[in-house]
């Protein structure tokens, strides 16, 4: 049996006797649960350019819900190559189309923001609409 200091903050000290390598595999195994009940959120990405017609738009917006459903996060890009970058207020439309889309499943976590050739915004799930 060992004297285990359990709470040091507290004043008086708390202090227990217990057997130390029970106490530290207890320890252990909290954690390990602790570990197993947090839910990795993964940031999955789909881009578009601004000319996409509408069955590829329609199509990546059904994979954009699948992965939301999931509980993964959206990353949305407008790629602009070369002379499309004339062309940016298309593709802020396109995307605005797209968080229109997935208003009901998903909301803005990121505002539309233009960076380099690309112009990009994320979308994270509603509370309590994960589905498994």
């Amino acid at each position: 049996m060992d004297l285990v200091e359990i709470a040091p903050q507290a004043t008086p000290p708390v202090c227990k006797i217990i057997d130390y390598g029970k106490f530290i595999y207890e320890l252990q195994k909290k954690e390990k649960l602790q570990k197993k009940k947090q839910q990795v959120s993964v940031l999955k990405e789909i881009r578009l350019h601004p000319n996409t017609d509408t069955h590829d738009f329609d199509f990546k917006a059904r994979h954009a819900v699948n992965f939301i459903e999931e509980g993964n996060k959206v990353k949305v890009s407008v790629i602009f190559k070369g002379r499309e970058l004339a062309y940016t207020e298309q593709g802020e439309s396109l995307l605005k189309k797209f968080i229109e889309r997935l208003a009901e499943v998903a909301k803005v976590e990121q505002e539309i923001k233009f960076e380099g050739r690309a112009m990009h915004t994320i979308l994270a799930p509603l509370k309590g609409k994960k589905k498994k």
